[in-house]
């Protein structure tokens, strides 16, 4: 059933979005962390091949922020024009979206493709890394249309209220990927290719899931090819407001660049690849807090096309709340069981004897992460887009990138690099939610009047 996210207690309206698409991103890390955990414990290439895999990293972030640009940018649109009643803009913006998807998953696939070679070195390749890095991306990068289409449309599903059809668009692909992985890496003897392969064919899968939703018989919103092609008129709503994802996306590939090649500095090969252990659980570990913020957007945006405000301000203070309770949970875990999180994605003992102060360090404030997300959401919700912008740039491009090139410099090495993610999050996380609170929260007027902020 299509959710109504206009009426009922806030709180289980957005958990109602919420908790599916937290199972959906769940799942969905079974596409990248399965093949690392696969990858990690092959025997006598694991550590290096992990490495490889890292280097991939930036690029694969690359493309996720230009997903971002066009998706994140529509899906608040399009759920304002629901609550606005206006199914026919929705429908537009749903449909210049998913354009704007396939145009640049053509060009950034012919771009990565050809300069693959330079980009890896320039990302802190080694001869030895580049190896396993080149062998999966080359596969990998033929899954770019399929991988921004289905993460791209299921925030329309999502937004459209339906979270559990998008929550079997991740489903499928990464059942496939979890089945398809040992085949093609133990079964073949493909190894880093094999888990590239199983990949792309899992996108393709999710995709095709994620495009019959909009153009099958049922439809409730319909993908029109005849207003596929971008218009500047739309695209001048959809850009801005999908800024903030873009840069966010973007900082945190131009982020990975930078400590891998700090990391290869201060520490070599083997902490390239314990980064890459250290991302995986950071991804894992965001995942409840990251399907909170974005299960609420829709929420709140609809609220604001619909003004109602008081709404609004509830379903702020329920999210941020829940994000707390899980975030300081999280941390316990970290604090409690590094070894084990690691060993997770490595057999190495040289690998986890490295990565558990370097664990600690990094998610040292874990709890003030929630303070980013917060702002966040609320910002790109809203159609606050300079102000979402600023502080994804703020976080990671003012405060990440410099204290990553310093603070290794100054003394304290590979710790340096790890001590920058922690700072960020206090320092970025409580100026995104204070200017929030004070140029958002605080400036909604009653229910029905005009928001102006």
């Amino acid at each position: 059933m299509q959710n109504d996210f206009g009426s009922g207690k806030i709180w289980k309206v957005i958990f109602a979005q919420s908790m599916p698409l937290m199972l959906a991103q769940l799942v969905h890390l079974l596409y990248n962390v399965v093949d690392r955990i696969y990858i990690g414990h092959l025997e006598g290439i694991g550590s290096m091949a992990l490495t490889g895999i890292g280097l991939a990293f930036p690029l694969t972030t690359l493309i996720a922020a230009f997903t971002n640009l066009f998706a994140t940018g529509g899906t608040p649109l399009f759920a304002i024009a629901r609550g606005e009643g206006k199914e026919d803009h929705a429908e537009t913006i749903l449909s210049q979206v998913c354009g704007a998807l396939v145009i640049s998953s053509v060009i950034l696939f012919a771009l990565s493709y050809v300069f693959r070679k330079p980009i890896l070195y320039a990302f802190g390749a080694s001869d030895a890394s580049y190896v396993y890095a080149d062998e999966y991306l080359k596969i990998y990068l033929f899954g770019t249309a399929a991988a921004m289409l289905s993460t791209g449309l299921n925030g329309f599903i999502n937004a459209s209220g339906y979270p559990k059809i998008g929550m079997m668009t991740v489903l499928l692909g990464a059942f496939l990927n979890l089945v398809l992985d040992p085949v093609f890496i133990y079964l073949f003897h493909m190894n880093v290719a094999g888990a590239a392969l199983a990949t792309v064919i899992s996108q393709i899968a999710s995709a095709a899931w994620a495009l019959s939703f909009f153009t099958g018989s049922h439809a409730v919103y319909r993908i029109n090819p005849g207003k596929m092609l971008p218009k500047l008129s739309v695209m001048k709503e959809i850009i801005p407001l999908g800024t903030a994802g873009f840069v966010m996306q973007g900082t945190n590939a131009a982020v990975q660049i930078i400590c891998n090649i700090a990391l290869r500095q201060y520490g070599g090969d083997l902490y390239v690849g314990l980064m890459t252990v250290i991302n995986s659980v950071r991804e894992i570990l965001s995942l409840p807090v990251n399907a909170i913020s974005q299960g609420s957007q829709p929420v709140l945006s609809f609220n604001f096309g619909a003004r109602k405000y008081s709404r609004i301000k509830e379903g702020i203070k329920v999210s941020t709340l829940a994000s707390f309770v899980y975030t300081a949970a999280a941390w316990a875990v970290v604090l409690i069981f590094p070894k084990q999180l690691i060993s997770i994605f490595t057999n190495s003992a040289e690998m986890i004897e490295a990565g558990t102060p370097a664990l600690k360090i990094y998610f040292f404030g874990f709890i003030f992460m929630t303070l980013q997300f917060a702002g966040q959401s609320a910002f790109t919700a809203l159609k606050c887009s300079k102000r979402a912008v600023f502080f994804s740039i703020f976080r990671k491009v003012i405060i990440v990138v410099p204290l990553t090139l310093i603070l290794p410099a100054i003394g304290y090495g590979v710790k340096g690099v790890f001590l920058a993610e922690p700072i960020s999050n206090l320092v970025g996380g409580m100026a995104a939610f204070v200017t929030m609170y004070l140029t958002v929260y605080r400036k909604f007027p009653a229910d029905g009047e005009a928001a102006h902020i």
